[in-house]
């Protein structure tokens, strides 16, 4: 996608420690036009598939779940990071956050995600896959398809995304960056 492309190396940067800084516009502060072309990419490339749900995971997948909810006309629900205590029946993993450092039991009520379900899993970011392998745990405790799993920026040089498709996943990656060896921002073709 040319257009997130340019983006990231406008006004991306690369840190030490597999970082990539895109706060200004994808999961800090958010450029809404950049985010709605995001989510009719994601919704083009899922076209034809049989989903009726999007799930996500709080903080940062939320609002290109929530515009590609719109797009598709679907409900949305996000992965909590906190159990609330509202929730009494729920299905709960354990999550491991490469940017935060920090493990945090995460959990989607029954009554949001079941066999009945084909979903999407969409986030801002696919580094090592471990929120990915959340979602993977949550549908697999529920029964629910996961169908496809979006991601607006993978790390390929984490490896993540290439460990699921090598485990059969199918994931779609808007933009995959290979490294980021001195500060340099380089994309996958």
């Amino acid at each position: 996608m040319e257009i997130l492309r340019q983006r990231i190396l406008q006004d991306g940067r690369a840190l030490p420690g597999g970082i990539i800084k895109v706060d200004s516009f994808l999961n800090h502060q958010l450029d809404p036009n950049l985010m709605m072309e995001v989510a009719k990419e994601f919704a083009r490339r899922l076209e034809g598939r049989n989903i009726n749900k999007i799930i996500t995971i709080e903080a940062s997948g939320i609002a290109p779940a929530i515009l590609l909810g719109y797009v598709m006309q679907l409900p949305v629900v996000f992965i909590k990071k906190k159990t609330p205590k509202t929730m009494s029946d729920f299905y709960v993993t354990e999550v491991h956050s490469f940017t935060k450092d920090r493990w945090y039991t995460v959990c989607i009520a029954e009554d949001y995600l079941s066999a009945e379900d084909n979903v999407v899993f969409v986030d801002d970011f696919l580094a090592y896959g471990n929120a990915a392998r959340g979602a993977i745990d949550l549908c697999t405790m529920s029964g629910a398809n996961l169908e496809a799993m979006c991601f607006i920026i993978e790390k390929g040089f984490q490896g993540g995304g290439d460990q699921l498709r090598r485990e059969g996943y199918d994931l779609i990656s808007l933009a995959i960056i290979d490294a980021d060896a001195d500060g340099q921002i380089k994309f996958r073709d």
